[in-house]
């Protein structure tokens, strides 16, 4: 369709400072304005991660212990911020891992063009896989900056070599494959965990 972002070319620009403060911004405004079904909301994906090139889109992520209910109480409030529903109902499973696609499932809006900055909002089970690797992901790079060149730099080739954003993410996710399995290896290591304070993070 052609409203739809993922039609369109992608676009990767240097890191942003500012990126930090206005996803924390962010996620605290649908903290408040989604009532008790959140049970965290953070700011994650590339503009999470500093001195990382990303699309100038703000990922955030829901944890809810439902999401049928959560999809029920969610729409009609986030429609009326400008997000959309999209058709992607499950993540990408990473490679070599023998798992049930069903608990990979989440909700996803996406909001572009309107008053508010654009974002892809991902609503995802508390306890999940992909609830956990999304924050693993982002983690791992905060505690390895020495990594973020060379990702950025992926990043960047790869935005200048492809027509749409849905052909940019099918190449990205060997490589994202690759770092969860780096981090995996120093989750384990570390003793780290996702969600481990707070509700809302800036991530």
């Amino acid at each position: 369709m052609a409203d739809d972002p993922t039609a369109h070319a992608p676009i990767v620009l240097d890191y942003d400072p500012s990126w930090q403060q206005r996803g924390l911004a962010l996620a605290g405004e649908l903290r408040s304005d989604l009532g008790p079904l959140p049970l965290h909301v953070e700011h994650i994906g590339s503009t999470a991660i500093p001195g990382m090139a990303a699309k100038p889109v703000f990922d955030l992520q829901i944890t809810v212990a439902d999401l049928h209910e959560a999809e029920r109480a969610f729409d009609r409030l986030l429609a009326d911020r400008g997000f959309r529903l999209s058709r992607y109902r499950h993540d990408h499973v990473p490679a070599g891992l023998d798992d049930d696609r069903e608990r990979w499932t989440k909700r996803l809006w996406s909001r572009r063009g309107q008053a508010g900055a654009d974002c892809n909002l991902h609503v995802r089970l508390l306890g999940s896989p992909n609830d956990r690797l999304a924050l693993l992901f982002r983690d791992w790079f905060r505690a390895h900056p020495e990594a973020v060149p060379a990702y950025a730099r992926f990043k960047s080739v790869l935005a200048g070599a492809v027509r749409d954003v849905d052909t940019y993410s099918d190449v990205k996710d060997p490589v994202v494959d690759l770092v969860v399995g780096v981090a995996e290896t120093w989750a384990a290591a570390t003793g780290w965990t996702p969600h481990p304070s707070g509700e809302v993070r800036a991530g």
